[in-house]
């Protein structure tokens, strides 16, 4: 047992001293496509592994990170084929492809480096790029013309990969291979005779490589060579004379004679054309006519016997080839006498254009009218056809003018087709006729005229610089510098309206031109604005635009342009100023508070107020009061208590901006409360302004001493100040505020729906319905008091409770005539009548309201 145990190890050592001295690595080769099974190796006696042992030791292989196609046989260690051997999928065209495996041994364990040679076999045909290569060559290329082919690739290596070429036989091509280096060659084809396309107009070999395995493989590739023609062959006729006869009656147009030409060559060089050669003269090239591409020969002109027997025609028969080659054969036409000879009509002066204005009498044409026939088959009537202004006066024998005899307008037929007709008096009778084209040139007798008489155009204001606005369009039926139509602005009597009524202004506008705010582009009329527009500047702009063409004199038509400015949100809530009174209630002081300001998001100084402790729930301490210089939504404003949020001990108006007592008031409400009150409007998006209240609780009658010196202080400031109002009581105020405010919100709403149905009717109205003459435009200013209208001739400011004068709803009237006018009314205040009868009559377009609390 211990000698055995003796003789295992000293195997053991004897094997590693020899693996070590191979370099720890067994090398076995395999030629590629071996059979599955077959023996590569006995990988357990070259490892020096007795039988038996590499089963009981578990010998195995491992290959990582690919399929080994390998295996080791588990009963006697030998290195088996797996699987399929493919040199070129293994390694490609590398060369030696080698496999590198590792053998693992155990108890001990152990590894061993086994590498696997596979060898090449011929088992690889050589392959061209495309089984059909297609070349083209001219049929005058030299020999010894070399074109460059590409040649065959083989996936073997070595011997096996080593390629030869050859061609079928060809008595015009030869190959010629060339080694560029060891590995590259080069394959040219060479052409040995010339060519003819008309022999032979395509060539086909075929090209074999062939590599030198054993037994060797080919492969092949067709070779197509298009002989491109050259124009080598004149163009031939079958005859060199023809003979026609053609009677002399023969109309023009007649096809007599077909000529038929023949070219070998193809493509364009075969292509013929057909003319007359250059003896013919001009006048028999006149009278017959030679189709180009089907040498059809026809008559032109009338043929007369009288003039001339026969004619020699001489017909060149060109190809388009370069050079161009030709061919020629003679026509010899005899004309056949047939005794009819027609009228001839013959203009001998033409006068045109004919201006529009010309005077009746004109003489536009002169004209010749002559029969070769003499007796009454000479007798020559004529006329003109069809129906038109101009007619025939006879001069002298044979001689006509052409006359007009009705007035032109070229706006309606800018041209006449006038054809002369005569007529002999032979059996049958014989005519001619000859037509003449008339042109009527322009004068300027046409003004521009614009689509509509009106135009309404809607923009938004702060719009930008530039911006267009509106297209205007003219139509001048003249033609050229006539009908060439400019475009201007025209600011003569022309007012602007903003604020208030049009051409007067709360805000100092005034009476300004047109064309400060907008212009028109000369050439294309389109409408834009020379500055942002603003609203509360600006609310209606009405001016004539002027079309003026380029004729001599001029002529002009004037638009009417109703520009409307649409509000936007651009201004935020400002906080008023105090109205310089208190009022009691309850024997509790309620003080106003409120301070301008200007800005969305701005923050406003501290306001003062007194309560009472015990004051009621309900007990109006102070108002804040706000304008929004907008219109409509923009300017409807709501008040907010921000700070403190919760259950507070005051509240705030939601729409009236008074600040009243949420709850009795006792001492644990402090000395003093501090509210943060928003004011923000209904824009989209919306703008606001704060305001801070410090509202000190006193004692009921430090409150009403408080209150009793606010009022005596601000009595002389409110004296002064033309729209201040008395300060209702808490609960009259509050109750009347609610009123006015649904009446408002019913009033607004009815007259937004009204205006919408009547802005899409209008807007969708037939173009043909808007009248030319504008009327007179009025405003009406819409509070929760009531509406008064503005007009054009008079200007009115509503004062609502303090705040500013405000002109709200804009009602614009329609396109009427205006009335007569009316005696100037004595009183500021329109009557109730006239206010009906003017919102009645009128089509309201944007509507706007502004609220203000009372």
């Amino acid at each position: 047992m211990v000698e055995r145990c003796c003789l295992a190890v000293v195997r053991v050592l004897v094997l590693q001293a020899a693996w070590a001295l191979s370099g720890g690595q067994v090398r076995y080769s395999v030629p590629e496509e071996a059979k599955a099974g077959t023996v590569v190796g006995r990988l357990a006696q070259d490892l020096g592994l007795e039988a038996g042992e590499a089963e009981a030791r578990r010998l195995r292989l491992v290959a990582p990170g690919r399929r080994a196609s390998v295996e080791v046989s588990g009963a006697s260690g030998a290195l088996l084929v797996s699987s399929r051997l493919d040199r070129e999928e293994l390694c490609g065209k590398s060369a030696p492809c080698a496999l590198r495996l590792e053998v693992l041994l155990e108890r001990p364990l152990r590894v061993f480096h086994v590498q696997l040679e596979v060898t090449d076999i011929n088992d690889n045909a050589p392959v061209f790029p495309a089984a059909r290569k297609n070349l083209t060559l001219s049929e005058n290329s030299p020999p010894g013309f070399r074109f460059p082919l590409e040649g065959a690739s083989d996936a073997d290596i070595g011997a096996n990969a080593q390629l030869t070429y050859t061609l079928s036989p060809s008595e015009h091509f030869s190959l010629e291979v060339k080694s560029k280096d060891e590995n590259k060659i080069s394959v040219l084809l060479v052409l040995t005779k010339p060519l003819d396309r008309e022999t032979i107009p395509v060539h086909r070999l075929v090209l074999t490589a062939t590599d030198g395995g054993r037994p060797s493989l080919t492969g092949t590739m067709e070779l197509v060579i298009s002989v491109l023609d050259v124009n080598d062959n004149a163009p031939q006729f079958n005859q060199s004379l023809y003979k026609v006869q053609l009677p002399e009656n023969t109309s023009p147009g007649t096809v007599f004679f077909q000529l038929t030409a023949t070219d070998k060559d193809e493509g364009i060089n075969q292509e013929i054309y057909y003319s007359f050669s250059d003896a013919v003269s001009a006048k028999i090239q006149d009278l017959f006519k030679i189709d180009e591409k089907s040498g059809e020969i026809r008559t032109a002109g009338e043929l007369d016997f009288e003039d001339v027997q026969s004619y020699d025609l001489e017909i060149e028969a060109r190809d388009k080839g370069t050079p161009s080659l030709s061919g020629h054969c003679s026509v010899d036409l005899k004309v056949l006498d047939m005794n009819d000879n027609a009228p001839e009509v013959w203009v001998t002066s033409l006068s045109v254009p004919v201006p529009e204005d010309a005077s009746l009498g004109t003489v536009v044409a002169l004209l010749s009218v002559s029969d070769r026939d003499s007796g009454e088959n000479g007798r020559v009537r004529c006329w003109v056809w069809p129906a038109s202004p101009f007619g025939l006066e006879a001069t002298f024998a044979g001689s006509y003018s052409l006359v007009l005899r009705e007035a032109l307008d070229r706006e309606r037929v800018s041209e006449y087709e006038v054809e002369v007709r005569a007529e002999d008096g032979g059996a049958p009778a014989l005519r001619a006729s000859r037509g003449l084209r008339v042109p009527v040139s322009d004068v300027n007798d046409n003004a521009p005229l614009f689509a509509q008489a009106v135009y309404t155009v809607l923009a938004r204001e702060n719009n930008a610089a530039g911006a267009e606005l509106a297209r205007l369009w003219a139509r001048d039926p003249d033609e050229a510098a006539n009908g060439r139509v400019s475009y201007s602005v025209w600011d003569g009597g022309v007012g602007v309206g903003g604020g208030g009524a049009a051409g007067s202004s709360s805000s100092g506008v005034g009476w300004r031109p047109a064309s400060s705010y907008v212009s028109v582009d000369a050439e294309s009329g389109r409408l834009w604005a020379l500055q942002p527009l603003d609203y509360e500047e600006l609310q209606v702009l009405q001016f004539e635009v002027r079309a003026v063409d380029a004729g001599e004199p001029p002529l002009s038509g004037n638009a009417t342009v109703q520009l409307f400015v649409l509000d936007e949100n651009d201004n935020a809530p400002a906080l008023l100023p105090a109205a310089g009174s208190a009022a009691e209630a309850g024997g509790v002081a309620a003080a106003e508070a409120a301070v301008a300001l200007a800005g969305a998001g701005s923050e406003s100084g501290t306001l003062w107020a007194w309560a009472a402790w015990g004051a009621p729930a309900g007990q109006v301490v102070a108002k804040i009061r706000a304008v929004d210089a907008d219109s409509g939504y923009n300017a409807w404003l709501r008040y907010e208590l921000w700070e403190p949020r919760g259950k507070g001990p005051f509240r705030v108006g939601l729409y009236s901006g008074e600040v009243s007592t949420a709850r009795a008031l006792d001492e644990a409400d402090g000395p003093r409360q501090r509210l943060l009150i928003v004011v923000r409007d209904h824009g989209e998006p919306a703008r606001s302004a704060t305001a801070t209240l410090s509202v000190s609780l006193l004692e009921a009658a430090e409150a009403a001493l408080a209150a009793g010196s606010s009022s005596s202080s601000s009595s002389l400031s409110a004296v002064s100040r033309s729209a201040a109002g008395v300060e209702l009581g808490a609960g009259a105020a509050s109750a009347a505020t609610n009123v006015w405010l649904v009446v408002a919100i019913c009033a607004v709403s009815s007259l937004f729906l009204l205006a919408v149905v009547l802005y899409g009717a209008s807007r969708w109205a037939p173009r043909a319905a808007v009248l030319s003459a504008p009327g007179p435009t009025t405003l009406v200013c819409a509070s929760e008091v009531g509406s008064w209208s503005y007009s054009q001739r008079h200007s009115r400011s509503l004062c609502v409770a303090d705040g500013a004068a405000k002109s709200d709803l804009m009602v614009f009237s329609p396109n009427f005539p205006p009335p007569p006018p009316a005696p100037a009314a004595k009183d500021t205040q329109p009557e109730p009548s006239a206010l009906l009868d003017t919102v009645s009559a009128t089509a309201f377009i944007p509507l706007s309201a502004h609220f203000y609390p009372p």
